[in-house]
């Protein structure tokens, strides 16, 4: 397998973070890498951002290897992620940093550092008594109490500004970094149509809120946030009316955006893991990664990223590689 640059044709039926109106907000620069076969065939793409930082050139990935036709073996997607490595490397890249936690991967190139990791997926094109079915019976429990309590659901950018607050307070709150209003506000701007922002509002004030970006691909229920002690099932019932409204869209997944693999129990991932769970999805398993390509500037990004973060996911997560129960199915 080739990997190749290759002009970038999006659709509605691909994921939206494959989308040049996307890629734009969130890359200094941006493409498709195609995979084409010896017989000159092309057979997956993989979107792809590259960010500039001091004199370092990251690059990272959006979204996972999107195969085409026939589909991909994992073998075949190997081979194919070396040779994108090779054509970052000659392009000019320092390191491949972690992708976004909606992009999990079946395998990873020959020399990455990868830890396993997941995301849990609902297919929403089942009926919607099945849907309310598979939902937990704590969580159904808690999302009709918090509808009889008089919980809203706002839906609109126009409440972009308000969601953009309150996810900050929550990565505050876990002493994490979350970017600025300015560059919110332009990723929401350029996925357009293709976002939606949803409030759970209770008397007047706002407990938790989700942003979510979609195509007819999927729904990414990528950033969430709460106030310190949100209404007992308002978050709840915010995620089963997001469900329910893009299922009525024709939406035909829903992605809770990253889980770690077996997490500590009683740990905050724990609990995020059996949230998420007890909606009823699939687990997804594959891997996260990142790679050097520029040795000295990798260690640099490596560095940096230590002293200021602890880490990145990769480094907290890659002691799991080698465990049972743990990586791709």
């Amino acid at each position: 397998m080739k990997a190749e640059p290759i002009e970038i044709n999006w659709d509605s039926s691909l994921s939206i973070y494959a989308s040049e109106a996307f890629l734009k907000t969130v890359g200094d620069e941006y493409g498709w890498l195609g995979g084409t076969d010896e017989a000159g065939n092309l057979r997956c793409i993989l979107p792809y951002t590259i960010v500039h930082k001091a004199f370092v050139r990251m690059v990272r990935f959006r979204v996972e290897t999107i195969p085409l036709g026939d589909g991909l073996d994992v073998e075949a997607e190997k081979s194919f992620l070396n040779s994108a490595m090779d054509y970052f490397r000659a392009a000019g890249a320092d390191v491949i940093i972690p992708g976004t936690t909606n992009a999990i991967f079946r395998t990873y190139p020959d020399g990455a550092v990868a830890a396993p990791y997941g995301t849990f997926l609902i297919d929403l094109d089942q009926p919607e008594e099945t849907l309310w079915e598979n939902v937990h019976s704590k969580h159904r429990n808690v999302i009709r109490n918090a509808a009889k309590k008089g919980v809203r659901i706002l839906r609109g950018v126009e409440h972009a500004e308000t969601a953009h607050r309150l996810i900050k307070e929550t990565f505050d709150r876990s002493k994490l970094p979350f970017m600025n209003a300015a560059a919110f506000r332009r990723m929401v701007s350029g996925l357009g149509r293709y976002v939606e922002v949803l409030l759970a509002e209770y008397e007047g004030a706002v407990h938790g809120c989700a942003v979510i970006p979609f195509s007819d691909h999927t729904a990414y229920y990528v950033y969430g946030g709460t106030v310190a002690e949100p209404l007992t099932g308002a978050t709840n019932f915010l995620q089963w009316e997001a469900i329910k409204h893009f299922r009525a869209l024709g939406v035909k997944h829903y992605d809770f955006c990253g889980v770690r693999i077996d997490p500590e129990k009683g740990s905050k991932q724990s609990g995020l893991m059996m949230f998420k769970e007890r909606f009823g999805p699939r687990l997804v398993k594959g891997y996260m990664w990142k790679y050097s390509l520029n040795p000295i500037k990798s260690f640099v990004y490596s560095l940096a990223i230590r002293l200021f973060r602890g880490g990145d996911i990769v480094d907290a997560e890659r002691h799991k590689l080698n465990n049972p129960g743990t990586g791709n199915t």
